[in-house]
């Protein structure tokens, strides 16, 4: 009997406990009123997902040395050159008055933005394919590797049997394992990779104490990085499996620059900070030279934009502020003519959705695009869930028809353009690693609005009207599906 009456009165100190985290928090509303439900509800299992999913590690002082490692390493091994590359902020002045105080803030990442940039916004998976496996035959010195899928499929195998025929040819391979994104691959497909002579390190290890496990177990390594010999960067939406280089719409960039040292910085600090090790001092892995050439440039209708200021964010649950989801919060506030974005998922943070519909109320032309069929059917709802607050505000929505769209980019006034890993959703803006390029150019920004509008001659747009007339029951499931946005 004082068995049972112990452990009932745990319970209920945890719960009532739990209960007052969540409240007093400092984090999104609709998280909070998520996890209330969740523990309401769910006495028992909600409290251990909250324990284990939802508490706010980041607040705690061990969370912030994550990456102490790191810096410490950085401070002692860079070298002033690498500093100015890095960190230098003369670029500002080049950028449009107007949008210089959005370069500013996501500098609070430490990243500057970057000038002397060549890259390929690549739209097709057939294309990334193409250049990906071009560059990794032609690698002399290392491949670095930060993916948040990496398949065991066709082309994921391709890619594999390659990055281990470099690795045994004494090119160093890296590469970053987000295991929880990979567990149906069975872990014998990545244990080949290291018999091979590739260097993993994973991004969730087992094998850390159990207090880091618990504070690392909801987030995952959201980020699609690749840099090869210090020279050629790769990010953007694109995984690396048979969805991406066949038969999804996604988009993706190719670049060479200073910004590939920003890429480099973000890949190193991962690996560092999840237990990896170097064979030479940090600064030597820093070359943003950009190349002569360009692979298949002008056939194909490939375009290549040449000497652009690119500016690489980084956001990740330690950041000091949410740099993501700010500059989606920014560029909403001060679009004076558009807006065009499109994201596989929408659960924007209140913050967001009120700047979507202020935006649109303002006078801009806001225009979001999703997918009609999204490769989840919760997400699905939890998309249209959104549908008619959006509508009502004056955003148009668009969903593109056939092939998943997994694009997460947005274009405006003719000058700022991102292109990146993050959804438009809690999960990316507050939980995942995710990082983001932001270019300040008025050709590509004209780039970016003929992709966006060459998706829409295979998309429908949605009407209120249309919500509207949705069954009753369709519209509440999308309404407690809602409830649990924030979660998803």
């Amino acid at each position: 009997m004082w068995f049972k009456l112990l452990i009932t009165s745990l319970f209920v100190i945890s719960s009532i406990g739990a209960l007052i985290v969540v409240i007093t928090d400092d984090g999104d509303s609709g998280h909070k009123v998520a996890w209330v439900l969740a523990l309401v509800m769910l006495p028992v299992v909600g409290l251990l997902l909250y324990l284990l999913l939802g508490v706010n590690w980041r607040i705690h002082p061990f969370f912030k040395k994550h990456h102490k490692r790191f810096t410490d390493l950085f401070e002692a091994q860079s070298d002033a050159a690498t500093r100015s590359i890095l960190f230098d902020d003369g670029q500002f002045a080049s950028i449009r008055e107007e949008f210089r105080p959005l370069a500013r803030l996501l500098s609070d990442s430490r990243l500057s933005p970057q000038d002397g940039n060549d890259f390929e916004i690549i739209t097709k998976g057939p294309r990334k394919y193409e250049l990906l496996m071009q560059d990794l035959r032609e690698a002399k010195e290392s491949i670095h590797i930060e993916y948040f899928r990496f398949g065991a499929d066709k082309g994921g195998r391709e890619v594999r049997e390659l990055i281990m025929k470099k690795a045994a040819e004494g090119v160093k391979v890296r590469y970053i394992h987000e295991n929880f994104a990979n567990i149906p691959i069975p872990a014998s497909y990545y244990d080949q990779m290291v018999r091979s002579g590739v260097e993993m390190v994973r991004f969730t290890s087992p094998r850390q104490n159990i207090l880091t496990l618990i504070t690392r177990l909801n987030y995952r390594n959201h980020r699609k990085i690749v840099v090869i010999d210090g020279r050629i960067g790769y990010t953007g939406g694109m995984n690396i499996n048979d969805n991406y280089f066949k038969e999804w719409r996604d988009t993706h960039m190719r670049i060479t620059g200073k910004a590939v040292a920003s890429l480099q910085h973000i890949f190193m600090d991962s690996w560092i900070t999840a237990g990896g090790n170097l064979d030479k001092p940090l600064n030597e892995f820093y070359r943003p030279e950009a190349e002569e050439s360009w692979p298949g440039e002008g056939s194909g209708g490939h375009l290549v934009q040449k000497g652009k200021i690119l500016q690489v964010v980084p956001d990740e649950p330690e950041a000091r502020i949410p740099l993501i989801q700010m500059s989606y919060e920014w560029a909403l506030h001060n679009t004076r003519r558009y807006i065009y974005m499109q994201t596989p998922y929408l659960a924007p943070p209140t913050s967001i959705l009120n700047a979507l519909k202020t935006a649109a109320a303002c006078g801009a032309d806001v225009r979001l695009m999703l997918p009609q069929n999204v490769d989840s059917k919760i997400m699905r709802a939890c998309n249209c869930a959104y549908y008619k607050e959006c509508l009502r505000a004056g955003v148009r929505l668009f969903e593109r028809q056939g092939e998943f769209i997994h694009s997460k980019t947005f274009v405006m006034d003719d000058y700022l353009s991102c292109i990146g890993t993050a959804n438009i959703d809690f999960r990316s803006f507050a939980i995942d690693y995710e990082d983001n390029v932001y270019i300040y150019d008025t050709e590509t920004a004209r780039q970016c609005v003929d992709i966006f509008e060459n998706d829409l001659k295979t998309s429908r747009e949605i009407t209120l009207e249309e919500v509207r007339r949705w069954p009753w029951y369709r519209k509440f499931y999308q309404k407690l599906i809602r409830l649990f946005a924030p979660l998803l």
